[in-house]
Protein backbone atom coordinates (compact mmCIF):
# COMPACT_ATOMS: atom_id res chain seq x y z
CA UNK A 1 0.00 0.00 0.00
CA UNK A 2 3.01 2.22 0.56
CA UNK A 3 4.20 1.96 -2.91
CA UNK A 4 0.80 3.23 -4.05
CA UNK A 5 0.71 5.85 -1.75
CA UNK A 6 4.26 6.85 -2.96
CA UNK A 7 3.37 6.32 -6.95
CA UNK A 8 0.40 8.36 -6.51
CA UNK A 9 2.05 11.43 -4.39
CA UNK A 10 5.07 11.64 -7.43
CA UNK A 11 2.49 11.16 -9.81
CA UNK A 12 0.44 14.33 -9.06
CA UNK A 13 3.68 16.23 -8.50
CA UNK A 14 4.75 15.31 -12.13
CA UNK A 15 1.46 16.68 -13.21
CA UNK A 16 1.43 19.54 -11.32
CA UNK A 17 4.85 19.98 -12.70
CA UNK A 18 4.31 19.85 -16.38
CA UNK A 19 1.35 21.99 -15.87
CA UNK A 20 3.99 24.51 -14.64
CA UNK A 21 6.45 23.75 -17.47
CA UNK A 22 3.46 23.57 -20.07
CA UNK A 23 2.04 27.28 -19.05
CA UNK A 24 5.72 28.62 -18.96
CA UNK A 25 5.88 27.64 -22.98
CA UNK A 26 2.40 28.68 -23.58
CA UNK A 27 3.55 32.27 -22.12
CA UNK A 28 7.32 31.78 -24.65
CA UNK A 29 4.69 31.63 -27.31
CA UNK A 30 2.68 34.31 -26.60
CA UNK A 31 5.63 36.37 -27.01
CA UNK A 32 5.76 36.12 -30.55
CA UNK A 33 9.42 36.50 -31.50
CA UNK A 34 10.77 33.91 -33.61
CA UNK A 35 13.37 32.61 -30.32
CA UNK A 36 10.82 32.78 -27.83
CA UNK A 37 8.39 30.93 -29.82
CA UNK A 38 10.63 28.12 -31.01
CA UNK A 39 11.66 28.06 -27.15
CA UNK A 40 8.16 28.00 -25.86
CA UNK A 41 7.13 24.75 -28.30
CA UNK A 42 10.39 23.46 -26.90
CA UNK A 43 9.40 23.35 -23.44
CA UNK A 44 5.80 22.20 -24.83
CA UNK A 45 7.53 19.15 -25.69
CA UNK A 46 8.50 18.15 -22.55
CA UNK A 47 5.24 17.81 -20.37
CA UNK A 48 4.02 15.76 -23.88
CA UNK A 49 6.79 13.63 -23.22
CA UNK A 50 6.18 13.36 -19.67
CA UNK A 51 3.04 12.49 -19.57
CA UNK A 52 2.94 9.69 -21.90
CA UNK A 53 5.66 8.44 -19.68
CA UNK A 54 3.05 8.78 -17.28
CA UNK A 55 0.27 7.16 -19.00
CA UNK A 56 2.42 4.19 -20.16
CA UNK A 57 3.95 3.45 -16.91
CA UNK A 58 0.77 3.63 -15.07
CA UNK A 59 -0.91 1.24 -17.52
CA UNK A 60 1.60 -0.94 -17.37
CA UNK A 61 1.81 -1.00 -13.52
CA UNK A 62 -2.31 -1.73 -13.57
CA UNK A 63 -1.73 -4.61 -15.76
CA UNK A 64 0.93 -6.06 -13.12
CA UNK A 65 -1.17 -5.82 -10.61
CA UNK A 66 -4.01 -7.21 -12.46
CA UNK A 67 -2.37 -10.19 -13.02
CA UNK A 68 -1.04 -10.35 -9.45
CA UNK A 69 -4.28 -10.27 -8.22
CA UNK A 70 -5.51 -13.26 -10.29
CA UNK A 71 -2.35 -15.30 -9.76
CA UNK A 72 -2.92 -14.72 -6.32
CA UNK A 73 -6.51 -15.71 -6.58
CA UNK A 74 -5.25 -19.17 -8.20
CA UNK A 75 -2.57 -19.52 -5.46
CA UNK A 76 -0.07 -19.19 -7.98
CA UNK A 77 2.45 -15.94 -6.78
CA UNK A 78 5.73 -17.45 -6.53
CA UNK A 79 6.85 -18.21 -2.49
CA UNK A 80 9.44 -15.91 -1.43
CA UNK A 81 12.17 -18.57 -0.38
CA UNK A 82 15.15 -15.60 -0.86
CA UNK A 83 17.77 -16.48 1.65
CA UNK A 84 18.32 -12.15 3.29
CA UNK A 85 21.01 -10.79 4.92
CA UNK A 86 20.59 -9.40 8.39
CA UNK A 87 19.88 -5.73 7.05
CA UNK A 88 17.00 -7.66 4.93
CA UNK A 89 18.72 -7.29 1.76
CA UNK A 90 18.45 -10.41 -0.62
CA UNK A 91 21.28 -12.58 -0.70
CA UNK A 92 23.02 -12.86 -4.34
CA UNK A 93 23.41 -16.20 -4.69
CA UNK A 94 19.78 -17.20 -2.99
CA UNK A 95 18.52 -14.87 -6.11
CA UNK A 96 20.53 -16.34 -8.55
CA UNK A 97 18.90 -20.01 -7.83
CA UNK A 98 15.78 -18.92 -7.34
CA UNK A 99 16.21 -17.33 -10.98
CA UNK A 100 17.44 -20.14 -12.18
CA UNK A 101 14.60 -22.51 -11.51
CA UNK A 102 12.25 -19.78 -12.64
CA UNK A 103 13.95 -19.23 -16.13
CA UNK A 104 13.78 -23.37 -16.47
CA UNK A 105 10.23 -23.29 -15.68
CA UNK A 106 9.64 -20.08 -18.12
CA UNK A 107 11.64 -22.64 -20.97
CA UNK A 108 9.50 -25.61 -20.18
CA UNK A 109 6.10 -23.60 -20.75
CA UNK A 110 7.00 -20.33 -22.83
CA UNK A 111 3.34 -19.50 -23.73
CA UNK A 112 2.21 -19.45 -19.86
CA UNK A 113 1.94 -16.13 -18.68
CA UNK A 114 2.22 -17.21 -14.99
CA UNK A 115 5.73 -18.29 -15.66
CA UNK A 116 6.74 -15.30 -17.34
CA UNK A 117 5.29 -13.25 -14.52
CA UNK A 118 7.35 -15.51 -11.81
CA UNK A 119 10.21 -14.94 -13.69
CA UNK A 120 9.76 -11.23 -13.86
CA UNK A 121 9.49 -11.29 -10.18
CA UNK A 122 12.88 -13.19 -10.15
CA UNK A 123 14.51 -10.77 -12.71
CA UNK A 124 13.63 -7.85 -10.21
CA UNK A 125 14.41 -9.73 -6.87
CA UNK A 126 17.66 -10.46 -8.78
CA UNK A 127 18.22 -6.47 -9.57
CA UNK A 128 17.92 -6.91 -13.41
CA UNK A 129 14.79 -3.99 -13.48
CA UNK A 130 15.55 -3.82 -17.54
CA UNK A 131 14.77 -7.54 -17.91
CA UNK A 132 12.25 -7.60 -15.45
CA UNK A 133 9.89 -5.52 -16.89
CA UNK A 134 10.79 -6.74 -20.41
CA UNK A 135 8.95 -10.70 -18.73
CA UNK A 136 6.19 -8.32 -17.07
CA UNK A 137 5.46 -7.08 -20.82
CA UNK A 138 5.19 -10.30 -21.59
CA UNK A 139 3.22 -11.95 -19.32
CA UNK A 140 1.01 -9.21 -19.47
CA UNK A 141 0.98 -9.82 -23.55
CA UNK A 142 0.38 -13.68 -23.16
CA UNK A 143 -2.02 -13.22 -20.47
CA UNK A 144 -4.47 -11.06 -22.72
CA UNK A 145 -3.66 -12.61 -26.18
CA UNK A 146 -1.83 -10.03 -27.77
CA UNK A 147 1.29 -11.14 -30.34
CA UNK A 148 4.50 -11.12 -28.33
CA UNK A 149 7.61 -10.05 -30.07
CA UNK A 150 10.74 -12.40 -30.14
CA UNK A 151 12.96 -11.68 -27.60
CA UNK A 152 16.85 -10.91 -28.56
Amino acid sequence: MRAKITYFVLAAVLVVYFVLVGSRGVMLIEQGTPVTVAFGVAVLVLPLIGFWFLWKTTVFARSADRLARELEAEGGLPVDELVRTPGGRIDRDSADAVFAKRRAETEESPDDWRSWFRLAVAYHDARDTARARKAMQRAIALHDGRPVRSRG
